[in-house]
């Protein structure tokens, strides 16, 4: 028997089938359509291609595998969280999704804070309201889109729109409900608080599962469409950064990630919902019952390099640009990145923050420029680090997934500016394969995630910080840490312009 785990992502929808032994043996992605960009800070997909993409997915790894729906004895979801997805009475979609890196809602933003306070959502949710966060998405869809608006009867997120076309029920899970500045974390279900002071109707809003227990099954409409079995379990899965920390076994106390995907998060296990006075970092529920956990988010990570070699290098890999980088010195010759391409979270919380290349003369090349990027997600990612250190997490190792894990040169600046070894796992699959050891958990196969974790991850590479290069990284790092502080006034006269 396999298990197949499916993560809705931003790019496409990945499905992979796992064994019994929580190895992966055949996996395969589809791309969804390319976000659209309708003015500067806006982003939105369609639903509907998002399940395009995933029938495509399902169908190719079970072709791949050379076996029938019947072989899958159950399916984990994952995907990119805090993306707002309306459905009317008839369970039609209403208007494209706006997704988790769309920063329009400041105003609604502001709005809550002023309504509610800034303290209550803290103490209702954990964590501040944040533009990338479904709530302000709902209110900006209120304010502007009224009619769309009053026809709402459904809220869902990205992966959840998938699980309602596989099993015809409205659910989600704990871990990607925490996303949505709706949800009560240290309590694990949707705050009254916050639905009601918003004059917002509760039923609108999913059942929030935890993330092994089982949301339904297969529906038979769904079969038909997929080539899965109709009544195959499906596990309620968790949110991409959750899913990604299972699939990298942060399972326990003390282990911490880094996953560099279009965006970047450190994350931390946490036996509690201990959260940062000022917001700069997530406290979400994980996705293993009665356990949280804390993350720091980079917006434009991976996508800063992707935005580069797509705009400035498009006949060049990723390899061909990574491999220039190496050529470039250390500090890249005096040249700093801001990876505020779609403003920023950690720890700044601001979405009218921009990206910079920051010391930029007439000598620089293509590869100080590319190994800038690379050195500024480093340094962007430390800031998480940093914080989520003062919260109480103190790694002697970080496990690296994602677009970073596979360049030796990001994995080694990874390991010196950080000052902390720095190991890759023999999956790098991430999302997906915590979404298909989720759903192993939920079919009975293993009793716990942290069981099939123990049983399944395996470090293969570690990179060890080397004493120099910290040492010159870590002069770096404060000036990096300057350059927002002094950039900010610019950045807000930008905003007031209006067509930026």
């Amino acid at each position: 028997m396999f298990w197949l785990g499916l993560d809705i992502g931003t790019g496409g929808s990945r499905a992979l089938l796992v064994d019994s032994k929580g190895s992966v043996r055949h996996s395969y992605t589809a791309s969804h359509e390319e976000m659209q960009m309708l003015r500067p800070l806006w982003a939105e997909q369609h639903p509907d291609d998002w399940w395009r993409a995933s029938r495509l997915a399902i169908r190719g790894v079970l072709e791949a595998a050379g076996i029938n729906g019947s072989s899958v004895a159950g399916i984990g979801l994952s995907g990119q969280m805090h993306g707002l997805v309306l459905l009317d009475e008839a369970n039609t979609v209403l208007r494209a999704a706006l997704i988790w890196c769309d920063q329009r809602s400041q105003p609604q933003v502001d709005f809550i804070n002023s309504k509610l306070g800034a303290d209550k959502v803290l103490r209702s949710t954990a964590n501040p309201v944040l533009t990338g966060f479904t709530l302000p998405k709902l209110l900006w869809v209120r304010d502007h889109e009224p009619s769309k608006f009053e026809a709402i009867r459904h809220v869902l997120l990205p992966k959840d729109y998938v699980r309602f076309k596989l099993i015809g029920e409205f659910a989600t899970d704990v871990s990607d409900a925490s996303g949505t500045a709706l949800f009560d974390v240290a309590q694990r279900q949707w705050s009254e608080d916050m639905v009601s002071s918003l004059g917002l109707n509760p039923a609108i809003l999913p059942k929030a599962y935890e993330s092994s227990e089982v949301s339904g099954t297969v529906s038979k409409q769904a079969s038909e469409a997929t080539g899965l079995a109709p009544g195959t379990p499906v596990v309620a899965g968790a949110g991409d950064q959750a899913a990604s920390a299972i699939g990298n076994g942060i399972v326990e106390p003390g282990t911490v990630s880094c996953t560099i995907g279009t965006s970047g998060v450190v994350f931390a296990y946490s036996e509690k919902p201990a959260y940062d006075p000022a917001g700069r970092v997530h406290t979400f529920c994980h996705a293993i019952p009665g356990a949280w956990h804390v993350m720091g988010v980079t917006q434009g990570a991976g996508l800063s390099f992707q935005w580069f070699r797509n705009r400035f290098a498009p006949d060049s890999g990723y390899d061909e640009l990574t491999a220039e980088a190496a050529l470039s010195p250390a500090g890249a010759d005096g040249l700093f990145w801001m990876p505020y391409l779609m403003g920023e979270r950690t720890p700044h919380l601001d979405a009218n923050a921009r990206g910079a290349w920051v010391g930029l003369t007439a000598k620089h090349q293509r590869r100080d420029l590319t190994r800038a990027i690379l050195e500024g997600v480093c340094y962007s990612q430390k800031d998480g680090l940093e914080i989520i250190a003062a919260l109480g997490a103190h790694p002697s190792l970080i496990r690296l997934s994602g677009g970073g894990a596979k360049s030796e040169l990001w994995h080694q600046l990874f390991a010196d500016i950080f000052n902390c070894p720095v190991a890759t796992l023999e999956s790098q699959e991430g999302s997906a394969y915590g979404a298909a050891l989720l759903a192993m958990v939920g079919t009975g196969e293993y009793a716990s995630a942290v069981d099939v974790c123990r049983a399944a991850i395996k470090e293969v590479s570690l990179k060890k910080p080397q004493r120099q290069a910290a040492e010159f990284y870590s002069k770096r790092y404060e000036i990096y840490r300057s350059l927002y502080p002094a950039l900010t006034p610019a950045f807000q006269a930008i905003a007031e312009l209006g067509d930026a």
